[in-house]
């Protein structure tokens, strides 16, 4: 059941031209600077933009293959988390994550049990009854990640859903958020701009410029052998996967790092080359 989206937009003199597919269980990053047209591709496959040419489908079914199809976002199993998570501030944490149930014509009792469920996922249930406005940035993060996950979707499709967030609560909120996509059996599009993200949360990366991919494959293979020079200036990072105690990380390939600061259990660390100073 894999997604595919051939996605073709013209807006003003700007032209995407995106072919790319998801696979159950991976989690792919649509990376690309400003402007490169990651969440107008995104927009697309939600339906909250029909394609000018091209074609969507899920597994065979066909979700927007202009002039003859177009199915409305209500009619596409998906779940979609925005760059500032879009919460609707009238209502509370619970009833912000039951309302896709709702709308989908689930009883409001189960459908308020259901929320709280997902709640309780997130370490959240506390937080029930609390309007949005009051949450801390990453809290809010996992009330709309929650809210996708509540319908049962087949694609989660993610906007940016970092951004918003400050440096030192992006670290830990990273790491929840790649715990949770582990467990997602559907398939995920991950838009970012932020090589980081994109490396750490992603099985694979397609690499967009100018409306146009340029590159995709799996971090390491990007990493090793960029196509152009916007990719060789994102890769130039240093990543390396281990385990922390403290502020020693055991690195997976052997070796280990000192961190500025403790941390416990697997962990991601990054640094740019330019961090790196050697005294003799």
């Amino acid at each position: 059941m894999t997604l595919y989206a051939d996605v073709r937009v013209s807006r003003g003199s700007f032209e995407l031209a995106v072919d790319l597919a998801v696979e159950p269980g991976e989690v792919v990053a649509l990376l690309g600077p400003n402007g490169a047209g990651k969440t107008t591709a995104l927009r697309a496959i939600a339906g909250l933009l029909p394609v000018g040419a091209g074609r969507i489908a899920l597994d065979g079914k066909v979700w927007d293959e202009p002039p003859r199809i177009f199915r409305t976002p209500d009619r596409r199993p998906i779940g979609v988390v925005f760059q500032d998570y879009l919460l609707f501030n009238h209502l509370s944490c619970l009833e912000n994550v039951a309302f896709g149930l709702r709308a989908r014509g689930v009883d409001k009792q189960v459908a308020r049990a259901e929320a709280l469920r997902w709640l309780e996922a997130v370490e959240l249930s506390s937080y029930a009854r609390v309007r949005p406005r009051t949450l801390s940035g990453g809290q809010a993060q996992r009330v709309a990640l929650v809210r996708a996950l509540a319908t049962s979707p087949e694609v989660l499709l993610l906007d940016e859903p970092l951004a918003a967030l400050d440096a030192s609560t992006k670290l830990h909120v990273r790491a929840e958020l790649g715990q949770h996509l582990q467990r997602f059996a559907g398939r995920t599009l991950l838009v970012t701009h932020d090589p980081l993200d994109a490396m750490v949360l992603a099985d694979r990366l397609v690499i967009v410029e100018d409306g146009r991919v340029v590159q995709e494959g799996r971090p390491t293979d990007i990493a090793r052998r960029p196509r152009t020079d916007y990719v060789a200036q994102l890769v130039g990072l240093n990543l390396y996967r281990g385990t922390a105690s403290g502020t020693t990380v055991t690195l997976i390939d052997g070796g280990t790092i000192t961190l500025a600061e403790p941390a416990t259990g697997p962990v991601h660390v990054a640094f740019p080359p330019t961090a790196v100073s050697l005294y003799v």
